[in-house]
């Protein structure tokens, strides 16, 4: 058969997408075909899922994105856009061109996320050493003073210190304009000549400066903060593309980069950033105060809503706000819910397993329920526990079961990005046992709940 049976599939998958005619763009990531339809209406999901090749689909983000599986999604890939004639897309493209389609507070969460996912691997790398050391230091391990130890302590805080530097870059590629700028712009709100963020927050006062004998401006760094830097980057982009339009081309590139570092780093110290960080601590409050007053009732609501928020891609904006509670309180009180949330889902999947009696369905959910160990839910939301509803529902029960008892229990993590088993490395060391129980309530108790509702299979 050779290559013939991708080409049979992607010809398979374009009938219940409306045909060819009906694509108007196409990439693939890891495990999905990516489109975007001209008609989204024309395809029909019941019937593509019947595929033996397709483990699931789902429209997300504008795209209608069908899990296949890796390295087989490359070779249908190849195949369907020879059919239908397009070019070849990255990733991003048809992120673009499914963003057209998308309502306005979906796009917002969508811009959050194009600006903080790709900083998650430093945030991750930071986070997972500070848990290694907290660890260590738990059992008596810690080597305080050694050359080693003190290079890791500088590894682990950099990302943190550095974190309006990381965001800064990230948002002017969203915000298009020079990231360069937007990095010099950063690195003036966590000049050393301000008052760092930790000191602050030890109670420590910051000298003020007068400006123009009318503002009071706190002589304060914004290190370890997402709102501020977020703010001021936004507005650079604009002042950037204003200036260029009014500076003459033969001085572009001497006064477009002055009078934007100028303006911007001006606005940043004196106006946008303590009125973002003013934003960003409310928020903070808000949520901690959530999670301390309403305990357990804040956590079921969490945990039990997380997996329908994952869903509509909201959750990728999350990212910001717990950058924010790590700045201000020194851990993240929210990734334990996200983390035990995914843990449920493939616990249901892995009930689904069990029940079903579809040699495919067995075939998917079992890998589902396993890449849930390791915080990639995908599989066992899209293709197992949706499309029975019943196990989804049941996930979402065990979510809120183990979201009210992490909540209860105080468990806290360093970092943002990751979750379910290698969320345990980020985790506290004195709250990762509590974390390791929260786990086991969110996989046995959405197993139980999936198996006494049980699942409806087709005739």
């Amino acid at each position: 058969m050779g290559s013939n049976k991708y080409y049979d599939a992607a010809q398979d998958i374009l009938k219940y997408m409306g045909g060819p005619e009906n694509i108007a763009s196409a990439a693939h990531c890891a495990t999905r075909l990516r489109m975007v339809l001209k008609d989204q209406s024309l395809a029909n999901k019941e019937e593509l899922e019947k595929l033996d090749i397709v483990k699931g689909a789902f429209i997300n983000g504008g795209q209608f994105q069908v899990i296949i599986g890796q390295g087989t999604v490359n070779k249908v890939y190849a195949e369907l856009i020879k059919i239908c004639g397009i070019t070849e897309m990255s990733t991003q493209d048809v992120k673009d061109s499914g963003a057209e389609k998308l309502n306005p507070i979906q796009k917002l969460a969508k811009l959050l996320s194009d600006i903080f996912v790709p900083i998650i691997p430093a945030i991750v790398a930071s986070g997972l050493l500070m848990g290694i050391m907290g660890l260590l230091s738990k059992f008596g391990l810690d080597a305080s003073g050694t050359w080693w130890w003190t290079l890791l302590d500088l590894f682990s805080s950099a990302a943190f210190n550095f974190l309006p530097i990381l965001v800064a870059i990230s948002a002017a590629k969203v915000f298009k304009c020079n990231p360069y700028l937007a990095a010099t712009v950063g690195g003036i709100m966590i000049h050393p000549g301000l008052m760092n963020a930790w000191e602050q927050q030890s109670g420590a006062v910051a000298q003020t400066m007068s400006v123009f004998g009318i503002i009071d401006m706190p002589l304060k760094g914004y290190q370890g903060t997402v709102l501020p830097i977020l703010f001021v980057i936004f507005l650079m982009s604009i002042i950037e593309r204003n200036v260029r339009k009014i500076v003459p081309n033969m001085l572009d590139i001497l006064l477009t980069p002055l009078l934007t570092v100028l303006a911007t780093g001006f606005l940043a110290l004196v106006v946008v950033g303590p009125f973002a960080n003013w934003i960003g601590d409310g928020i903070s409050v808000f949520l901690q105060y959530a999670l301390n007053n309403f305990g357990i009732f804040a956590g079921i609501i969490f945990g039990g809503l997380y997996s329908a928020i994952v869903i509509s891609g909201i959750h990728h904006s999350f990212h910001a706000i717990e950058l924010g509670l790590i700045s201000s309180t020194g851990f993240n009180t929210l990734l334990p819910i996200w983390a035990v949330a995914n843990f449920a889902q493939g616990g249901a999947a892995l009930a689904v397993y069990f029940k079903t009696k579809n040699k495919k369905m067995k075939a998917i959910s079992l890998p589902a329920a396993i890449s849930c160990t390791m915080g990639i839910t995908e599989a066992a939301i899209f293709g197992v526990n949706l499309r029975y509803r019943k196990p989804f529902i049941g996930a979402a029960i065990g979510g809120a079961a183990a979201g009210a008892y992490v909540v209860l229990t105080h468990v806290k993590m360093t970092a943002v990005g990751v979750t379910a088993l290698p969320a345990i490395a980020i985790t506290t060391s004195d709250t990762m046992i509590n974390y390791c129980i929260g786990l086991a309530i969110a996989g046995v108790v959405a197993f139980i709940a999936t198996w006494i509702m049980g699942i409806k299979e087709e005739a």
